[in-house]
């Protein structure tokens, strides 16, 4: 029996690199710890930062 594996790899990939760069961005706007931690929570989901300002640009709001 053949087993097919569906590998979402390079998705993975540029998330990791995403938040990666989003961490550095965030913590590095930080002066405390607990700021730094939320600069942590926010590089978790930065692409949902991402596409809200960006409907926010393309609508207007």
């Amino acid at each position: 029996m053949a087993r097919e594996i569906d590998s979402p790899g390079p998705a993975n990939a540029i998330y990791g690199l995403g938040f990666i760069g989003a961490a550095i961005f965030f913590i590095g706007q930080t002066s405390t710890f607990w700021t730094g931690v939320l600069g942590f929570l926010k590089a978790l989901v930065w692409p949902a930062f991402m596409v809200y300002e960006l409907f926010r640009y393309l609508y207007g709001l």
